[in-house]
């Protein structure tokens, strides 16, 4: 899933951009609310995380023109006021939780993963192709009675292809919902992590999921009889 932050301390940006990569989503930072909006006209983002005060437009703002044009991605306020009345103003200008300064990391990926499960509109975390299962809260997968030990990437490009099982998914569109648009990678990367995670998920059966469509992309589609 694709993360956008906008958070103007650098050091506090860092951190949690790190934390974010590390549980496996991908994310692009910002610091101040302009650029936040800048990202938010170029890309599609499961959510956003904002803080308020920021410099050039504040997060309050922000929130305020993606509603105006429509936006509905899930938005998180992060910050430290923590006064009633801010709370009241993010929630009453359409802002799905907030969240104060200081804070624990795992209540700020419990938070997240409620948000994003609302994005895609499941009423579980669990995704099922086949014998195959993804289980996104856990962070565990099983093929069959078999439980499968992915990286945080590998796991990032299974929920994408589960999440989007039987659609035809491009390589650019596996790229920017899995890489950040800081991160450099190699023409082939997509295909190299395709062929990592075939060998974990079908290598070993005879039913293979992860398909090709030539000069493409790929899909994750249970096996027609």
């Amino acid at each position: 899933m694709r993360i956008l932050l906008a958070e103007d301390e650098k050091s506090i940006n860092r951190v949690i951009t790190r934390r974010l990569v590390w549980e496996g989503y991908s994310v692009d930072s910002c610091f101040d609310g302009q650029e936040a909006l800048d990202y938010l006209n170029a890309m599609e983002y499961d959510a956003v995380i904002l803080d308020v005060m920021m410099p050039k437009i504040d997060g309050f703002e922000v929130l305020t023109q993606m509603r105006e044009r429509g936006d509905d991605t899930p938005v998180l306020f992060l910050t430290a006021r923590d006064s009633l009345a801010d709370k009241v103003e993010g929630l009453d200008l359409g802002a799905d939780d907030y969240l104060v300064k200081p804070f624990e990391f795992d209540e700020l990926m419990a938070r997240l993963r409620v948000l994003t499960r609302r994005k895609v509109t499941s009423p579980t975390s669990l995704y099922v192709c086949e014998d195959l299962t993804l289980d996104s809260t856990h962070h565990k997968v099983n093929r069959g009675d078999q439980e499968l030990t992915l990286t945080a990437k590998e796991f990032a490009l299974l929920e994408y292809l589960i999440r989007n099982k039987g659609v035809v998914l491009s390589r650019e569109q596996i790229e920017s919902n899995l890489w950040n648009w800081d991160c450099i990678v190699g023409s082939n990367v997509v295909d190299v992590y395709i062929r990592m995670l075939r060998k974990k998920v079908d290598a070993q059966f005879d039913h293979k999921l992860i398909q090709t469509v030539r000069g493409y992309g790929y899909v994750l589609k249970e096996v027609e009889e």
